[in-house]
């Protein structure tokens, strides 16, 4: 997975960016396999003045094979938009993950349907059983 961080009106030093990545990857981690890139913007709405929940955070997750999945979350602090919209975003693949598993499950595709089939053997004195009712009933004709 690569994380992609950008910023506006947020001072982008290399420790706040590798810090804002870290703290997605850990996060979504689990997903390592079903999601090609996560890009991460972080802003401050009021540029240089202060504000209440000022700080912004949107995160947007490529899972393979599906739409882009966005989530945001504001806060005062910028470690809070980040922790914020990080948890907000495993909890939509959480939920992606549960739909996708719900589907295959109705859809039958996870159930092998030679599971509850009877053994070959079984198979073959089953066949031999009807082809020797056949012959017996061809023979009384």
């Amino acid at each position: 997975m690569h994380v992609q961080v950008n910023s506006q009106h947020v001072p982008g030093s290399v420790e706040l960016h590798e810090w804002v990545g870290a703290t997605v990857e850990e996060r979504l981690e689990r997903f390592d396999d079903f999601l090609t890139r996560v890009e991460v913007h972080i802003s401050d709405e009021n540029a240089q003045k202060a504000g209440a929940d000022d700080k912004r955070c949107q995160i947007e997750a490529r899972p393979k094979g599906h739409q882009a999945i966005s989530v945001t979350h504001k806060a005062e602090t910028l470690q809070l938009a980040v922790e914020g919209a990080a948890d907000k975003m495993q909890h939509a693949l959480e939920h992606l993950m549960g739909k996708l598993d719900s589907r295959v499950l109705s859809a039958g595709e996870l159930n092998d349907p030679l599971q509850d089939e009877p053994p070959q053997s079984v198979k073959d004195a089953m066949l031999e059983e009807e082809f020797l009712q056949k012959q017996d009933a061809r023979g009384k004709e």
